[in-house]
């Protein structure tokens, strides 16, 4: 199967044996009959496992060409999940431009149970293995990260992990399987928040992770069940209707993505602009050999960098929403330094470029021509 069709026939074969119901029917049930103790047609309890959530499951490995997937009840829940492989004394080298809850996650959370993490740049991979020590067991990233779209070589890093035997995540929120998969280049797992562009229309928070490997899928699935952290039937129904649209999706947030960006990048108040789909951009050829397209998540900065500056064009947008969150068919507008980057101490935000005036679009589907003159006037005002 080719992705457009995965996204709609992906992982979907005998959903419904029931009545053939095209669409998975949502299973709102937290227990199924047994005709003997033990003896069950599948499914004893649904924190275990849940119809519903069984075929979202397999549509999202059928995406990013896995074996296993694994839906939870957020993206910060995948991720506490995946940290759950480690044990104290465990190292985790993770980019430094890192999406503010998962920072607050292993900074606040995990590093007081005993695990080390290095917060480094990675434009560069070979840089990574000055970190390497016998106690590192994973490397951690985002590309594009969040919120200033550096780009990250996952085939390299994949080469670096497999030398030193580590875990290769790869946080592909920004991305998606349309534009890029992370198995196929060598990582382990893949973690979405299906928040964003997996759901795509800012009616459900969820986490999902897709990997390979059988022995990993076994201690994930067991934490999973263990944790409790899953998704449930009415929200694993809103992402399996979501994925059915990623592809169409996806190609409009990219095409209104070039337009923001570009029209941005000649606007005189404007001062940087960081998209992937400049030749300027840091490792815009790495984006290129291994995105099929450049998404639609653009950030910027105005001349001045000035925090009020900021605050009042994002107030003044008509079109583009001021709210947390991205990747839903409308477009949002964020503040990142006040908003999803707060957790992070500003010394440590701005020295990755997160100053008090950038603010990150997440470019919806609307017409262009609507997004570029709300732009318009924001900047003027």
């Amino acid at each position: 199967m080719k992705f457009n069709t995965k996204t709609i026939h992906g992982g979907q074969e005998d959903i419904d044996p029931a009545y053939g119901s095209v669409m998975p029917p949502i299973y709102q049930t937290s227990t199924y009959k047994q005709s003997s103790p033990g003896e069950h047609q599948g499914y004893e309890y649904s924190r275990s496992a849940n119809p519903t959530r069984t075929a979202l499951e397999k549509a999202i490995a059928s995406l990013e060409n896995g074996k296993h997937g694994l839906a939870f009840g957020s993206g910060l829940a995948a991720i506490d999940a995946v940290m759950k492989l480690l044990k104290p004394g465990d190292e985790v080298i993770s980019t430094n431009d890192l999406y503010g809850g998962t920072y607050r996650l292993f900074n606040s959370i995990f590093k007081n149970f005993g695990i080390k993490f290095h917060f480094i740049g990675m434009s560069n991979p070979d840089e990574i293995e000055t970190y390497v020590n016998t106690n590192t067991k994973m490397i951690w990233i985002e590309t594009p990260t969040n919120p200033m779209m550096n780009i990250i070589d996952i085939e390299s890093v994949a080469q670096i992990s497999k030398r030193h035997n580590l875990k290769l995540v790869v946080d592909n929120t920004f991305a998606t399987a349309y534009l890029q998969q992370p198995l196929d280049l060598g990582a382990d797992i893949v973690m979405h928040s299906a928040t964003k562009y997996l759901g795509g229309h800012s009616d459900v928070v969820m986490g999902t992770l897709a990997l390979k490997d059988d022995e990993l899928a076994e201690k994930l699935y067991f934490i999973q069940n263990a944790s409790g952290g899953i998704a449930g039937p009415m929200d694993s129904f809103l992402v399996l209707r979501g994925l059915k649209t990623l592809h169409v999706r996806m190609q409009r947030h990219c095409e209104n993505g070039r337009a923001v960006a570009e029209y941005l990048a000649q606007h005189p108040k404007v001062d940087k602009v960081y998209w992937p789909g400049f030749k300027t951009h840091p490792n815009h050829d790495i984006a290129k050999k291994q995105m099929k397209d450049f998404g639609g998540m653009v950030s910027f900065t105005t001349k001045g960098n000035k925090h009020a500056d900021a605050v009042q064009f994002v107030e003044n947008l008509k079109v583009f929403t001021l709210a947390e969150s991205l990747g839903g068919v409308e477009s949002l507008a964020g503040h990142p330094a006040s908003m999803t980057h707060a957790s992070i101490p500003k010394e440590e935000r701005e020295k990755t470029g997160v100053v008090d005036s950038l603010i990150r679009l997440s470019v919806g589907i609307e017409d262009e021509e609507d997004l570029i003159a709300d732009l318009k006037q924001a900047l003027e005002a």
